[in-house]
């Protein structure tokens, strides 16, 4: 069985920092591309950051510089280091593991933490 947990959301004023991790199981952790996606109210999911297995990294454009992805495949948990919080990066935070196939993908997907920053 498959589990993507979050944790490390809550409540920030503006400026200030979150760490996010995620803990996976039940899948080969090293191998997959591992993301976050937020999901504000109303408004579609988005990217947030990925990582690959080679540990590449790509950054929406609203967050590059702010933000760091980051994976310690020892522990089967990747991270999302978030500075200089904008009351704009309010939302609910999604952990995502994404393996592409010759013939399709696999994604799964944890439950989400949320994230408030107030102004």
């Amino acid at each position: 069985q498959v589990q993507l947990v979050e944790s490390g959301g809550g409540l920030v004023q503006a400026g200030e920092s979150l760490r996010l991790s995620c803990a996976a199981s039940g899948i080969m952790f090293s191998i997959y591309t591992m993301g976050w996606y937020r999901q504000a109210p109303g408004k579609q999911r988005d990217l947030v950051a990925t990582i690959t297995s080679a540990g590449s990294t790509n950054y929406a454009d609203s967050v590059k510089g702010r933000f760091t992805i980051s994976r310690d495949n020892a522990k089967n948990t990747v991270y999302l280091q978030m500075d200089r919080l904008k009351p704009e990066d309010t939302a609910v935070y999604f952990c995502n593991a994404h393996r592409s196939f010759a013939l399709g993908h696999r994604d799964y997907w944890g439950q989400g933490t949320q994230v408030i920053v107030s102004s």
